[in-house]
């Protein structure tokens, strides 16, 4: 279970105080996947940044398994961030490198101080990087460089990256934001199916209400950096939404619709094979 009780962060900007998230709570019980919604700016990312320990929070606890996460420090706080897997919106692959390298970078970690500053791999870490690879659909573009690769590649091969982190929790901030629909349905297939056959938690930023209707067993709407809706996907209506957000017009400014005739074939990942 992810635990959030009454979470802040706030900041100074040209003088002035800024909150961007302000008294969140939420249990996240494991194996969950759930979308967050809302406009530019209402605190998506910042929540995702606070649970990875990306930011520090102003106020607030974050709790796993009985685990204090916002106590930790030093090398229980990067064993934490490899357990809570982030994957970005602009990839954050290593360009220069082949993605089978990219991969592997996922588990180094575990591979202690030495061998991962002179990124010493190991058979295993090899292995490891191969059948993620093999789950994403992206064997054949190992020995690749990553940034010869299209887009939505890349963010497969980011999501390959996170697996062999081997998290818990897999946190995707707006993952599939600059894709064309097509990449889009097959990254947030790859993301369910992980989901579905690891048990992995899945908490996914998302500028398309459609996708988090479709994917995800869990709707969060957040805004001014409050969550203003908590529940299923279907109760979050169109009526609902102007409730919320108290404006005509707001599912066109987080709704982009990817159409059924967009998304391609399942893609093909083992199941923990």
């Amino acid at each position: 279970m992810l635990r959030i009780e009454r979470l802040s962060k706030s900041f100074s900007r040209d003088g002035a105080p800024v909150v961007a998230v302000q008294d969140v709570t939420l249990d996240i019980p494991k194996g969950q996947m759930v979308g967050i919604i809302g406009r530019s700016g209402a605190g998506k990312s910042t929540l995702l940044r606070l649970l990875n320990r990306l930011a520090e929070p102003s106020a607030g606890r974050i709790s796993h398994d009985g685990e204090n996460v916002t106590a930790l420090s030093g090398r229980e706080l990067r064993a934490w961030r490899a357990r809570c897997a982030m994957i970005f919106q602009q990839f954050n692959l290593v360009g220069r490198l082949d993605v089978m390298t990219n991969v592997m970078l996922g588990g180094l970690f575990r591979a202690g101080t030495v061998a991962s500053l002179l990124k010493r791999f190991t058979e295993e870490n090899r292995i490891e990087a191969i059948h993620a690879l093999m789950r994403l659909d992206l064997v054949d573009q190992a020995l690749q460089r990553a940034d010869t690769l299209s887009g939505g590649q890349q963010q497969r091969v980011a999501i390959a990256r996170a697996l062999a982190q081997r998290p818990s929790i897999i946190l995707a901030d707006e993952p599939i934001a600059s894709l064309d629909p097509r990449n889009a349905a097959r990254v947030m297939e790859a993301l369910r199916q992980i989901n579905q056959d690891d048990g992995i938690t899945v908490i996914c930023n998302l500028h398309t209400l459609d996708t988090a209707r479709t994917y995800c067993d869990r709707i969060v709407a957040m805004a001014q950096g409050r969550v203003v809706f908590d529940g299923a996907p279907s109760a979050l209506t169109t009526a609902r939404l102007h409730e919320i957000y108290g404006v005509d017009g707001i599912e066109e400014q987080i709704d982009e619709t990817i159409t059924s005739t967009s998304v391609p074939p399942r893609v093909a990942i083992a199941v923990n094979a």
